[in-house]
């Protein structure tokens, strides 16, 4: 036995290193897909955020996700500031898969994503100084809340068919999603992005570099959904990397398909945000979709992803990475499939489906909505025009991530 408790808790540890290594991935596309002149504020962000995730996860976050007993069903719970086991437990025998650090550092690597995603859809013109203050209260608070009506055993976890969330389609890609799509809209589009014309597009500088990003985020993956078997149980495991795969791979061709349908081009940026979208699409259920229905869910979520960027544009809701329409669109998706393809599908499963997005929607809606709104109202949240046009990095930064190639695009 002691032998699979180490093996278990060996497995957790290393998914914790591969989610930590997605922070990479993330800031790789983040970077490549925006302009040259603002790639140090980028890099930045996503520097500065799981070290907010780690430190405000400690503090309130794993408690309030994780109140303990006494709060099933219930909408909120704290069992108290900072890192304590429970009375009578060590560490060695807080679980029979892991220990209680294993289990607090594999779930504070997944509280900082949230705000990160955010970070991409606002990129190019927010104050760097709200966005922090945006940061630390929604990974503190925001995130934990929601993640415990269902992973805590909140209310999302009793209803009589309790909703299914395996990885954090909704609890963790939603959440951010949301955040991002009430952060763009309050802060508008980039100077030059919608004009008399139309719509003008602004092309990302490092296009080889968002490609990497992505490939670091798929690598990322296995340990996203593979570390929520929550044991290195091989058979389990092995299915999930298998769905997570397959998703990944179907989305690159749903998003090939139609935006050539659509633009008559060969679009690498789409097919790179159809393979996150769907990643982002199995992790509600790759514990519980075969391959074909794996493949399925990938490929309408890479689908949407075309569709989805288009929507926002028209409707002037600029995001310059796509991470509304991955990350919100494709959670959305992925949550409610399993109510169409899963184990337990069924009108029953879906309506819980259906009820957690709603629910967790709302309640980011109104929290970004309050502190952005807040923040603009006050301090402001967008810098001023002449930033934006010279760039964030020389502005807010005194600094280019390219000396010897300075431009302001």
């Amino acid at each position: 036995m002691q032998d699979l408790f180490t093996i278990n808790n060996l497995w957790m540890m290393v998914a914790t290193i591969l989610v930590f290594i997605m922070h990479l991935g993330f800031a790789s596309l983040e970077a490549g897909l925006t302009r040259a002149k603002n790639t140090v504020n980028i890099l930045f962000k996503n520097t500065i955020i799981p070290a907010i995730g780690l430190l405000t996860y400690a503090l309130v976050g794993f408690n309030l996700m994780y109140p303990g007993a006494g709060f099933e069903g219930s909408v909120f719970g704290f069992a108290g500031f900072g890192l304590s086991l429970p009375e009578g437990w060590d560490s060695s025998n807080y679980n029979e898969g892991y220990t209680y650090f294993t289990d607090f550092i594999f779930q504070a690597m997944f509280a900082a994503t949230a705000a990160t995603i955010v970070s991409g859809a606002v990129a190019e013109r927010i104050k760097l100084g709200p966005f922090i203050f945006f940061s630390v209260l929604y990974v503190a608070i925001c995130y934990p809340i929601v993640g415990m009506w269902k992973w805590g055993g909140g209310f999302l976890n009793t209803l009589d068919t309790p909703f299914y969330d395996f990885a954090g389609s909704t609890i963790v890609h939603s959440v951010g999603g949301w955040g991002a799509l009430i952060g763009a809209f309050l802060l508008g589009p980039r100077i030059g992005k919608y004009t008399e014309r139309g719509m003008s597009a602004i092309p990302g500088h490092n296009l080889p570099l968002a490609t990497f990003g992505v490939f670091l985020l798929w690598f990322g993956w296995f340990g996203f959904n593979g570390g929520s078997v929550l044991s290195a149980s091989p058979g389990a495991v092995s299915k999930v990397f298998v769905t997570t795969s397959i998703a990944a791979s179907a989305g690159a061709f749903g998003a090939l398909i139609f935006s050539y349908l659509k633009f008559k081009s060969y679009d690498i940026t789409m097919v790179l945000n159809g393979i996150l979208a769907g990643l982002v699409g199995i992790t509600a259920g790759a514990d519980q979709m075969g391959v074909g229905e794996s493949a399925i869910i990938g490929f309408i979520a890479g689908g949407l992803i075309v569709f989805a960027v288009v929507f926002f544009d028209k409707v002037k809701i600029d995001d310059p990475v796509g991470a509304i329409s991955v990350h919100l669109v494709g959670g959305i998706w992925g949550t409610l499939a399993v109510g169409i393809f899963g184990d337990l599908a069924g009108w029953g499963q879906f309506y819980s489906q259906l009820l957690g997005v709603a629910a967790v929607g709302f309640f980011c809606v109104l929290f970004s909505g309050l502190i952005f709104y807040t923040l603009k109202k006050t301090v402001g949240i967008r810098v001023d025009e002449r930033e934006e046009v010279e760039g964030l990095d020389i502005n807010e930064h005194g600094m280019r991530a390219y000396p010897d190639f300075a431009s302001k695009d």
